[in-house]
């Protein structure tokens, strides 16, 4: 089961990861929230144990943030 969060407008969405390559060639995992649980780009995945979810109070928009 993936990690989910509601936001407060009342929006559920769930947490993905991806692995991606960047320009220079380093492998890196990116994570990102969606709306829907399954289908889509990513993985789904439980919270990372060094991050924290933060939502932009105008929008409810999440992102991760490093403790």
């Amino acid at each position: 089961m993936a990690y989910q969060h509601t936001n407060s407008k009342g929006i559920v969405y769930y947490l993905r990861k991806m692995d991606v390559v960047l320009r220079g060639g380093k492998q890196q995992t990116i994570y990102f929230f969606t709306k829907e649980e399954n289908g889509g780009k990513g993985t789904p995945c439980d919270l990372p144990a060094d991050r924290v979810v933060n939502e932009n109070p105008r929008n409810g928009f999440l992102t991760l943030k490093k403790k």
